[in-house]
């Protein structure tokens, strides 16, 4: 993998970062699914796009939720994110490798291609301020042709966390399509249900057009 410039800062950097903040992100979904909660969406939905063992970058990974379950599921799958902290204790999954990178710059010499890109956790509202273009450029790069990127995030204030930015859907597509990128599908939840006018949540489908 080629060493990386500084990463920008993102939104998500602006709210939180360190060691500290880190452990704390993860206790909170440790926690969720202590008490029951679904935590593993995301996983089943790239799981029924792309059964394994497929190809699968987890970009903005966070602590490696997502990236653990895939392996786990029978997926070979590479995690990346931008906070070194997070990437810590992402690593401490033996089975599942992680990087820290800049999703704006993304270059990974040796696994440049992969049947699924997933962005879940509002990875895109919390990218930094006018890095959406290259972001999908470097993904769509990264893509075997006819591949796919799925994206998860709010869109609305009210449904986004503090410091993430509105992501216009419309916006979103056109720079999709700008990086080599068709739109395929869209859904409110990760269990597929209905996108609909006035919905809060986006799960986002596209795929790498060409050869």
């Amino acid at each position: 993998m080629d060493t990386p410039n500084a990463p920008s800062p993102t939104r998500w950097s602006a709210l939180q970062s360190g060691p500290e903040a880190a452990h704390a992100y993860r206790k909170r979904f440790l926690d969720l699914e202590a008490s029951g909660e679904d935590v593993h969406g995301e996983a089943r939905f790239v799981t029924r796009l792309t059964p394994p063992p497929s190809r699968v970058l987890d970009a903005g990974c966070g602590f490696g939720r997502v990236a653990s379950e895939l392996t786990r599921l029978g997926h070979t799958a590479i995690g990346v994110d931008a906070d070194e902290h997070l990437i810590e204790l992402a690593r401490e999954d033996p089975d599942t490798r992680f990087f820290v990178a800049d999703l704006s710059t993304l270059a990974l010499r040796t696994e440049q291609e992969f049947h699924c890109i997933l962005m879940a956790g509002n990875v895109v509202p919390y990218l930094a301020d006018g890095t959406l273009p290259a972001v999908l450029d470097r993904l769509a790069a990264h893509l075997a042709p006819g591949g796919y990127l799925v994206a998860g995030f709010g869109l609305t204030p009210g449904a986004l966390p503090a410091e993430a930015a509105v992501v216009d859907l419309r916006m979103y597509d056109r720079l999709a399509e700008a990086a080599g990128l068709s739109f395929i599908a869209r859904y409110a939840t990760w269990d597929k249900g209905p996108f609909v006018p006035g919905a809060t949540y986006a799960v986002s489908v596209h795929r790498r057009t060409g050869g």
